[in-house]
C-alpha cells in the first residue's frame, strides 16, 4: 500500500499543469520558460511629444501631407476642411436627381416644425427659418455626414428656451432675449469647433446611452405638455415645465381657458398626423407620408381658419412670420457684460447636447451606409455653422433625427439635399411667409407632439433594464429629474449619474479567481468556467483594470481578501496552504507610484505569510514602470513570467522540489 505522503505528490503533479514526463520520472531536463523582456528606455522628450501628437492632431493628414508640392497640400489641406471638394469631382447628375428628391421632401416636413420650434425656444417663427436657412449651407460644404439633415431640433430647442427664461422675460424683454440667444448660439459653435479642433469628442461620450435614452423621453414628454397650451388654446399658462406645474396650469383653466374649436383642430389634425406616421411604419415605400404630412396639414388648417375666421372664436394663430431672409446680428451678440458669461454658459450646455445629438445621428446612419464618419470633422462643421449662424439671426442647429430618417429614406446621395431644402426656405422667406398668417397654433402643437413622440423609445429602456441595471437607474434618474423637476435638472442627473458609473468602475475594478480548463494551458475565470481547476499550492487572481492612486488600496485589499478566504476553506478541506499567489496582468494597461506602492505592500504582506508574489504577463507599460521602481529586484527577477502557464510551471515545481526535500 503507498504512502500517504507519496499519494499527495503524485495528485499534485498530476494537477500541475507543465511538467514534462521527464520531470516526473524524476530527470534533470526542464522545459524552456519564456522571460518577460525588459523595455527599452523611452526619450522622455520624444515620448511626450508622440503622445500630445496622437491625442490632438490625426495622423492620417500627416501622412497624406507627406512628400506632396506645395499646391498639392493646398489642395488636400482645402479638402480636408471643405469635404464637399473631394467628393463634389465625382457628382452626378443621377445624384442630383436624388438629392432633389430628397431635399424637398425633408423641406416639406422642416418648415412647420422650425416654426414650433421656434417657440419652443421663446423666439417668433422666422428665427426658426433662419436657422434652417443658413446652418445648412455652412454644413454641406463643411459636414462629412451624406445623411444628416440641419435645423432646429424640438430637444435643443426646449432646453435653450428654458435656460434663457431663467434669465431674461422672453415676453417684457424680447430684444434682450434675442441677444442672449444669439451669444448663446455663437458660444455653442465655439465650443463645438473647439472640441473638434482638439480632438476631445470623446468628452460627449461622459453622457452614456441610458443617460441620453432618459433624458430624450423625459424631454420628449415635457415638450408634449408644453404643447397643450396650443393644443387647448390656453392662453394664460406656466412657464415651469415639470410635469405637476403644467398639469396644475391645465387644469386649473379648464372652465375658462380651454377654447373647444381649437381642441378639435389639435385633435383633427393629431389624429391625421398619427395615421400617416402609421402608414409610413407599416411601409418604407411610403415613407413620404409622413414627411408631407406636417406640410398638408399647416395648408388644410390655414385655410380652414381663414375661411371660417375661427380666430374671432378664440383660436390663437401665428398672425405675423417677417418676410425676407436673415439679417445679420453679429452686432447683438454680447462680448462684454455680464451676459457674456451667461450665454457662455448656456451655449457650452446646448453645444453638448446638439453636439451629441448629431454624433450619434450621423454615426447610426454611416453605419447603415457603411461609410466612415470623421468625428471630429463633425464637431468643426457643426461648430462653425452655429457660428456663423448666431451671427445670421439663428439660433442652435443640430442634426435632427427625424428629418435625417426621411432624408434617408428618401434616397439622399449626398449633403446636397441640405443645400435644397435650404433653397426651399429662403424661397419660403423670400414669397410665402404671409401666408401663413392663420395658421393655427394647435396645427404646430400638433406637428411637434407628433414628432416628439419618437424620442421616447421604450424598447431601449427595457434593453437597459436586462443588461445593466446601473445605467437602467441613470436612464430613469434623467427621466424623472426632466419631467418632475427641469430640463437643466434631468441633464445634471444625467451626468452625474453617468460619472458616478465611471467613478465606481474606475475605484472598484473587477479582480477573479483563475482555475485551469482541463486537457488544456488556459486559465480562466473560475465562476465562468466551473470546469476550471485550482491549482494545488498557488492561487492565481486576475486584475482587470490599470492600478492607479484611485483603486489601488483597493486592488490590495481584495486580494488579500481572496487569499483569505481561499486560505480558511483549504484549512476547513485539511488542503495544502498556499505558497505563491500569482497576479495575472494582462489586463493591467498601465500603473502609477500608488500601484507600484500597493503592489509592495502586498509583496510584504505575502512575506509575512511565507507566501511567495509572482507577475504574469505584464504590458510595456507597466514593465517599464515596475523596473524604474526597482521593483522586480524585490521580489526577484525571476519572478516574473511570459504566462500563467509558465507561472505555474515554476511554481508546482518548486512546491515539488520542496516537499521532495
Amino acid at each position: 500500500m503507498a504512502d500517504p505522503s507519496d499519494q499527495e505528490l503524485e495528485t499534485k503533479e498530476m494537477d500541475m499543469t507543465s511538467l514534462s514526463s521527464s520531470q516526473r520520472q524524476g530527470q534533470s531536463q526542464q522545459p524552456y520558460i519564456h522571460k518577460v523582456g525588459i523595455p527599452p528606455q523611452q526619450n522622455l522628450f520624444k515620448e511626450f511629444t508622440t503622445s500630445v501628437k496622437e491625442t490632438f492632431f490625426p495622423d492620417d493628414p500627416l501622412r497624406t501631407f507627406k512628400d506632396q508640392s506645395r499646391s498639392r497640400k493646398i489642395v488636400l489641406g482645402l479638402q480636408a476642411i471643405f469635404p464637399i471638394l473631394e467628393w463634389g469631382r465625382d457628382y452626378s447628375f443621377s445624384k442630383f436627381k436624388r438629392d432633389l428628391i430628397a431635399g424637398l421632401t425633408i423641406a416639406s416636413l422642416c418648415i412647420p416644425q422650425d416654426i414650433g420650434y421656434a417657440k419652443l425656444a421663446n423666439l417668433d417663427p422666422q428665427y426658426g427659418l433662419y436657422s434652417s436657412f443658413v446652418p445648412p449651407l455652412i454644413y454641406a460644404f463643411m459636414g462629412s455626414s451624406r445623411d444628416i439633415a440641419i435645423g432646429p431640433v424640438a430637444v435643443v430647442s426646449l432646453l435653450l428656451g428654458t435656460l434663457l427664461q431663467n434669465e431674461i422675460d422672453p415676453t417684457k424683454n424680447p430684444a434682450e432675449y434675442r441677444r442672449l440667444a444669439f451669444t448663446a448660439t455663437f458660444f455653442a459653435g465655439i465650443t463645438q469647433a473647439t472640441l473638434g479642433c482638439l480632438r476631445l469628442g470623446f468628452l460627449i461620450d461622459f453622457l452614456s446611452h441610458a443617460a441620453v435614452v432618459g433624458f430624450m423621453g423625459g424631454a420628449a414628454i415635457t415638450i408634449a405638455l408644453q404643447q397643450l397650451k396650443g393644443f387647448l388654446g390656453i392662453k394664460k399658462f406656466t412657464k415651469k415645465t415639470d410635469i405637476l406645474s403644467v398639469m396644475d396650469s391645465v387644469f386649473s383653466s379648464a372652465h375658462h381657458g380651454w377654447n373647444w374649436q381649437t381642441i378639435v383642430i389639435g385633435a383633427t389634425f393629431l389624429s391625421f398626423l398619427l395615421f400617416a406616421r402609421y402608414i409610413g411604419k407599416k411601409n418604407r415605400k411610403y415613407f413620404w407620408v409622413p414627411a408631407i404630412a406636417p406640410l398638408i396639414s399647416v395648408i388644410l388648417s390655414t385655410f380652414f381658419v381663414y375661411i371660417t375666421r375661427a380666430d374671432k372664436q378664440g383660436v390663437q394663430i401665428v398672425k405675423h412670420i417677417e418676410k425676407g431672409i436673415n439679417p445679420s446680428s453679429f452686432h447683438q451678440i454680447y462680448f462684454r457684460g455680464e451676459y457674456l458669461i451667461k450665454g457662455f454658459r448656456i451655449g457650452m450646455v446646448a453645444g453638448m447636447i446638439a453636439l451629441t445629438e448629431a454624433v450619434a445621428i450621423g454615426r447610426t446612419f454611416a453605419s447603415m451606409k457603411d461609410y466612415q464618419l470623421d468625428g471630429n470633422k463633425e464637431m468643426v462643421a457643426l461648430g462653425a455653422m452655429n457660428v456663423v449662424g448666431s451671427m445670421t439671426s439663428c439660433y442652435v442647429t443640430t442634426g435632427s433625427f427625424s428629418r435625417s430618417a426621411v432624408n434617408y429614406m428618401a434616397g439622399c446621395q449626398t449633403a446636397i439635399s441640405n443645400i435644397v431644402m435650404s433653397l426651399v426656405v429662403f424661397l419660403t422667406l423670400m414669397f410665402f411667409t404671409p401666408l401663413f398668417k392663420y395658421t393655427p397654433n394647435a396645427i404646430l402643437a400638433s406637428i411637434i407632439i407628433s414628432a416628439v413622440l419618437g424620442l421616447i423609445d421604450i424598447d431601449a429602456a427595457i434593453l437597459i433594464w436586462k443588461i445593466d441595471k446601473f445605467d437602467f437607474v441613470a436612464c430613469m434618474g434623467a427621466f424623472f429629474g426632466v419631467i418632475f423637476v427641469s430640463v437643466e435638472i434631468g441633464l445634471l442627473i444625467a451626468v452625474s449619474i453617468s460619472f458616478a458609473k465611471i467613478l465606481l468602475q474606475v475605484t472598484r475594478p473587477r479582480t477573479a479567481l483563475l482555475g485551469k480548463i482541463p486537457r488544456t494551458n488556459v486559465y480562466r475565470n473560475i465562476q465562468q468556467y466551473p470546469e476550471a481547476s485550482k491549482v494545488p499550492g498557488v492561487l492565481i487572481v486576475r486584475i482587470d483594470s490599470a492600478i492607479y492612486f484611485s483603486n489601488s488600496n483597493y486592488i490590495r485589499e481584495r486580494t488579500l481578501r481572496w487569499l483569505s478566504d481561499e486560505e480558511e476553506r483549504l484549512k476547513q478541506e485539511f488542503l495544502p496552504k498556499i505558497e505563491f499567489l500569482i497576479v495575472e496582468m494582462s489586463p493591467v494597461t498601465d500603473i502609477d507610484t500608488s500601484g507600484i506602492h500597493a503592489l509592495e505592500e502586498l509583496n510584504r504582506s505575502l512575506e509575512k505569510r511565507e507566501i511567495k508574489l509572482v507577475l504574469a504577463n505584464p504590458s510595456r507599460v507597466v514593465m517599464d514602470k515596475l523596473h524604474a521602481s526597482g521593483f522586480p529586484d524585490i521580489i526577484g527577477q525571476d519572478k516574473i513570467f511570459l504566462t500563467v502557464a509558465d507561472a505555474v510551471m515554476t511554481c508546482c515545481r518548486k512546491v515539488v522540489e520542496e516537499e521532495e526535500v
